[in-house]
């Protein structure tokens, strides 16, 4: 007789899980420095004052930290002016995405979100047993936005608009996201993802802020592991009107959020001018990589986030591999395409000899 288990959710054997970029410990490169360009983590160290400040509280971990992010509310409603009550803390944009959907999801009802986009809205949609409707995006790797409002039914619950798109980091332009959110009925909320904001360089960009001041059915979610640097701290926040704000510090994991990364943001935003120094120059690097791939033949969609992406489709996983062997890791969505996450000057040539050479042996 066998051993009785404990019973399960029978979905969880459907979800795949959330695939985090490869580590250089897998690597399989020949020989060198491996770069990690699959994370589209920041290359810059902590900035001035983080470390100091995080590390003040080191000889209060036995405590319990600030359940409310009180200090980082403070703050963060003083860097956006916006009202304390509508931010809500998590760990990380990806945590707050989690809470959002058990604030307004059930099962039965529909999440919708352009595809691809982030990896992680079906998963967690998945999770709260709620079903998930992907439109398309465009030939341009852009949002189709026109049809994600047809798409919406009276089972929609949550619609996702990731802005910068993740991966392929298109953007959805001040107009046609205004005629979008017109269509969308008010009972619906509608998530502007905007964990790469910072990068953004086009004037016609609507700033989710901005958006969501006068639509209570705008939600708007930002992270600090991007720009800031604190990928490893897990802290993002989402800024909504008062009844959606409430909903997410109900479904918020206690103290979730620990003293160091709380320490941490609040130094990283005083320290401001420095991060929109770094992300200037990560920007630049990203244009002269995107220029030397289209010199070399590629087409790459214009990018506004710390990334590019190429549509390798039936060769992604070839390209991957040479992308591995010359110690350069990316991130590989099988038979669609490849996200290079744009680091160090080293790093970045290095992709560029690997891209180069696999297009001339591929392509002639």
């Amino acid at each position: 007789m066998g051993e009785q288990l404990p019973r399960l959710r029978p979905v969880l054997e459907s979800i795949p899980g959330y695939r985090p970029g490869r580590s250089v410990a897998s690597s399989g490169a020949r020989a060198g420095a491996v770069y990690k360009l699959s994370s589209n983590e920041n290359p810059f160290p902590p900035l001035p004052g983080v470390l100091e400040r995080a590390l003040v509280g080191a000889d209060s971990v036995n405590r319990y930290p600030d359940l409310a992010c009180g200090e980082l509310v403070r703050e963060l409603s003083r860097y956006l002016d916006v009202p304390e009550s509508h931010i809500a803390t998590g760990t990380g944009s990806v945590g707050v995405t989690q809470q959002l959907l058990q604030a307004v999801a059930e099962p039965g009802d529909e999440v919708l979100y352009a595809w691809r986009s982030f990896e992680a809205y079906p998963v967690l949609t998945q999770i709260v047993g709620a079903d998930s409707v992907r439109v398309p995006l465009t030939t341009g790797a852009a949002h189709d936005l026109a049809a994600m409002a047809s798409a919406i039914t009276d089972r929609t619950r949550l619609v996702f608009v990731c802005n910068p798109n993740n991966p392929t980091g298109t953007i959805v332009h001040r107009a046609e996201l205004e005629r979008f959110l017109d269509r969308v009925p008010p009972d619906v909320l509608v998530v502007l993802d905007e964990a790469y904001i910072e990068f953004v360089r086009d004037d016609d960009f609507p700033d989710g802020i901005e958006v969501y001041r006068n639509r209570p059915n705008v939600c708007v979610l930002r992270t600090f592991s991007k720009a800031f640097g604190l990928a490893g701290l897990r802290v993002g926040f989402a800024v909504a009107h008062e009844p959606v704000a409430v909903a997410l510090r109900k479904t918020a994991v206690p103290f979730g959020v620990t003293r160091f990364a709380q320490d941490a943001a609040i130094a990283s935003l005083r320290a401001d001018g420095l991060m929109r120094e770094r992300v200037a120059a990560l920007v630049a690097e990203r244009d002269r990589v995107t220029s030397a791939l289209t010199e070399q033949g590629w087409t790459v969609p214009p990018s506004h986030a710390n990334f590019v992406w190429l549509a390798t489709r039936e060769r992604t996983a070839a390209f991957t591999q040479d992308c591995d062997d010359e110690g350069i890791l990316v991130r590989s969505f099988d038979g669609e395409g490849v996200r290079i996450s744009i680091g160090e000057r080293t790093a970045n040539d290095r992709f560029l000899f690997a891209a180069k050479r696999f297009r001339k042996e591929t392509f002639g």
